[in-house]
């Protein structure tokens, strides 16, 4: 394999049971082998894309110390604005190559949530900023409990076993800048190699170049989707959740060519949680005599608070 598998959520949501199995199955193939696919129609529009662009790249063009007025302390960086370099990938020092911000979830009112979110940040420079990413959220996420349905009928529960716990999950939208680079990185790149935390990330702006993709044989390979196309992966959580019969793949955003240093580079990546209260217990229909259960029993909240420490966003 050296791309990434296209496939087509219109074949999922026709009223044809062989196109919906065919997509159950190119999907779930996809994510034992390589861990993600390059997904067409999906529910955002091409005219919600190109305004969310227009309202990023507005925020990031702001002055730093405007920006940083957005960056509260005490939030671990779960809202709001996180300054160029204070991420870093798991077990790594350098910080990544840079700068963004994060929408979270506004629940339904009656939600019945064990905890409660962050409120989001409005940015008061830009009127729009906010309403456009909300929706583009809300895109995101409906497109994501899809993937997810499709993904219960593959390992064998009920189809809209993940609804619940991902419709109001804790899931983050997270428009990144990776600035131009204006001298040698010393160890340093724009996204080192990681694993997601999530159970799904949905990422629009791959297409732009630098992602790039751990085959089984530890190859790396270029993800490169179609201009409309979304790249969906599987994150931590669902590995664990599957007792690793889908695969969290690991992927890196490298630094371009040096005459392209000059380029920003902007990705949306819309990390899609579940509840905190969710158990992400090893699925019976995942553990087999050749497929031991591989994990410790943990919440969905307990996981990301681990994580989220070796990462450096929060302290223990």
């Amino acid at each position: 394999m050296n791309t990434i598998p296209s496939i087509d959520l219109a074949d999922f949501l026709s009223e044809d049971p062989s196109l919906k199995q065919k997509f159950v199955n190119e999907i779930g193939k996809a994510y034992e082998e390589i861990g993600f696919v390059a997904l067409k129609n999906h529910f955002l529009s091409d005219k919600l894309v190109e305004s969310l662009y227009t309202e990023i790249k507005a925020f990031f063009d702001l002055p730093t110390d405007v920006k940083k007025k957005y960056e509260i302390e005490g939030l671990g960086g779960q809202r709001g604005y996180t300054s160029f370099g204070k991420e870093h990938a798991k077990g790594k020092k350098e910080g990544d190559l840079k700068e963004f911000w994060h929408f979270g979830q506004e629940p339904d009112a009656g939600a019945n949530l064990l905890e409660k979110y962050p409120s989001n940040i409005t940015v008061e420079e830009l009127k729009e900023f906010n309403s456009i990413g909300m929706e583009s959220y809300k895109m995101l996420e409906k497109t994501g409990i899809y993937i997810l349905r499709a993904l219960s009928l593959y390992i064998g529960v009920d189809e809209y076993y993940f609804d619940h716990w991902a419709s109001n999950g804790n899931s983050i939208l997270r428009p990144i800048h990776y600035p131009p680079i204006t001298e040698e990185p010393k160890g340093a790149v724009r996204a080192g190699a990681h694993g997601d935390i999530n159970l799904i990330t949905l990422l629009m702006g791959a297409s732009t170049g630098g992602l790039q993709v751990q085959r089984k044989d530890g190859q790396w390979i270029d993800a490169i989707p179609k201009e409309n196309e979304l790249v969906i992966n599987v994150g931590d959580m669902l590995e664990r959740h599957t007792n690793n019969k889908l695969r969290s793949t690991i992927h890196r955003v490298i630094n371009p060519p040096k005459e392209q240093w000059n380029q920003p580079r902007y990705s949306i990546p819309f990390f899609m949680h579940p509840r905190s209260d969710m158990k992400l217990n090893c699925l019976e229909e995942c553990i087999t005599e050749e497929n031991p259960k591989h994990y410790e029993d943990i919440t969905a909240g307990e996981f990301l608070h681990q994580r989220l420490v070796e990462i450096g966003l929060i302290k223990k």
